[in-house]
């Protein structure tokens, strides 16, 4: 028998933290979120909660019901969607993860996604983290760098992400243009010898000593503020060096030093209504690989 009532409320419970918070979310008493739990614990012989006096936790049994619950409240709403879009409407929440840095190159789809399906709420999260589709934590995931290989996720090259080397006029006044590869009493900045996945990682380890950084970082938005500020020789994407036409270019991005823009979603919601419909957006716009 499938508890579908009494897992909703533990998916509320586990998705808010409290069992008041889940009673005023679901319009029901605190009595019937206890009791739904208690039921559905009772029905699967686990406990799916810690109980402590600010709320609940999930244990690990917990966390494998939340994937089901998850991907089953997807599987309801996208029947929703499914009814509506017979109607020529989608509606929803649609949740978009990016890593940060390629949120800008991801836009263009989100704008377009938008305008062909209003109803339709568009949540983007853009951090170095990854989100667990497993989970339930987005529908659609971009990641940058190696081609991710969970079993259990559909995955497509979104575009090829270019890198690379500039500088400010300011920096190139005071310090002149690189010749032929010669970079002796230029400043950089970036990180040289320690771990790193961006795609020129490899080129600062090979050419550029510790001693000629002049600024070590490995943050994106600080590269590129200290590229515009003339501080040293850095790093960029095609994409962001497109957006400053006064950069000189020391050498042009290409595929040497570049990386892959993947598009990532779980098996279980990839022939959901709002996925595919997404994915139709996707392929309608320029320089992607899908």
């Amino acid at each position: 028998m499938i508890f579908w009532n009494e897992l909703r409320t533990a998916l509320i419970v586990a998705r808010l933290g409290t069992v008041s918070a889940a009673a005023a979310e679901l319009g029901v008493h605190r009595a019937t979120v206890h009791r739904h739990i208690e039921l559905l614990e009772g029905a699967l012989s686990v406990k799916l909660f810690q109980r402590h006096p600010r709320g609940y936790n999930l244990t690990d049994e917990g966390r494998e019901m939340l994937e089901v619950a998850n991907r089953a409240d997807q599987m309801f709403a996208d029947l929703e969607g499914r009814t509506r879009k017979s109607a020529g409407q989608l509606s929803g929440e649609l949740v978009v993860t990016a890593v940060e840095g390629i949120a800008s190159i991801v836009m263009p789809s989100i704008k377009a996604m938008r305008e062909k399906h209003p109803e339709i709420k568009i949540e983007l999260c853009a951090s170095e983290g990854f989100s667990r589709l497993e989970y339930g934590e987005a529908h659609i995931a971009f990641r940058l760098g190696p081609k991710p290989t969970d079993l259990d996720y559909v995955v497509r090259p979104f575009r090829r992400v270019r890198f690379g080397l500039f500088a400010s006029n300011d920096y190139i006044s005071r310090y002149g243009h690189p010749k032929d590869g010669d970079f002796k009493g230029h400043k950089f900045i970036g990180t040289v010898g320690e771990p790193s996945k961006r795609p020129y990682a490899q080129w600062l380890d090979a050419n550029v000593a510790s001693s000629a950084l002049a600024l070590k970082t490995s943050a994106r938005v600080c590269i590129h503020e200290a590229i515009l500020a003339g501080i040293g020789l850095g790093f960029m994407a095609d994409y962001d060096a497109k957006n400053h036409p006064g950069l000189v270019e020391v050498i042009a991005p290409s595929d040497d030093i570049s990386s892959i823009a993947w598009l990532v979603t779980h098996v279980d919601l990839n022939r959901t209504a709002k996925v595919q419909a997404f994915l139709d957006v996707l392929k309608s716009q320029p320089e992607r690989l899908l």
